[in-house]
């Protein structure tokens, strides 16, 4: 009978702590009205960036192709590199990568970009994506991506030796990139330096 009496009281001491407690969490304010505006204010702006990120994707060229034979491509890039005396420049990422899109875009649409880039490049988009991560080729190449992000810049000889790689946020500016930096980094990497 005393061990009945003691389980009793002791689940009665549980029940009363559990009842203080739950009853002191109650009073407890979880956010102040400042607060809830913030988080609304937040996830509203959060969501119009997301949208408009989203418009913007929809808008820009996808140069990245999925089905892509990349290793093939980039022998192929190889042979007339060779014959072209040209450096390769690999541009890694993916259509969902919304810094990728915008690099390229931004390529093609700066003149002095394009023609810096085509005088002294071939040029190729080593897709990154759930339907086809290149991993044989990204491995050749020390998976650079998992180390950088996206997109990450490979930059082969004519040889198609590995001479640099290149991370994207350094040529970063606001919401683009950098015309200077972008630039540099191409000017610094053509068989010409």
């Amino acid at each position: 009978m005393k061990k009945i009496s003691k389980n009793i009281a002791i689940l009665g001491f549980l029940s009363i702590g559990s009842l203080t407690f739950a009853q002191n969490t109650k009073d407890i304010p979880v956010k102040n009205s400042d607060d809830k505006a913030l988080i609304v204010k937040t996830d509203h702006q959060e969501l119009e960036a997301k949208k408009k990120a989203a418009e913007e994707k929809a808008k820009l060229p996808k140069p990245y192709d999925a089905k892509a034979d990349a290793e093939k491509d980039i022998e192929n890039l190889v042979a007339k590199a060779k014959k072209e005396k040209k450096n390769i420049m690999i541009q890694a990422g993916g259509n969902w990568c919304i810094w990728c899109l915008r690099f390229n875009q931004y390529v093609q649409t700066t003149p002095e970009l394009k023609k810096l880039v085509d005088d002294n490049y071939l040029y190729y988009h080593l897709n990154y994506s759930p339907e086809n991560k290149n991993e044989k080729v990204f491995s050749k190449y020390g998976n650079p991506g998992d180390k950088f992000g996206y997109p990450v810049f490979i930059v082969l000889d004519g040889n198609g030796k590995m001479i640099h790689v290149q991370q994207s946020d350094v040529l970063e500016e606001g919401k683009g990139y950098s015309l200077e930096k972008v630039k540099e980094f191409f000017n610094t990497w053509t068989t010409k330096s």
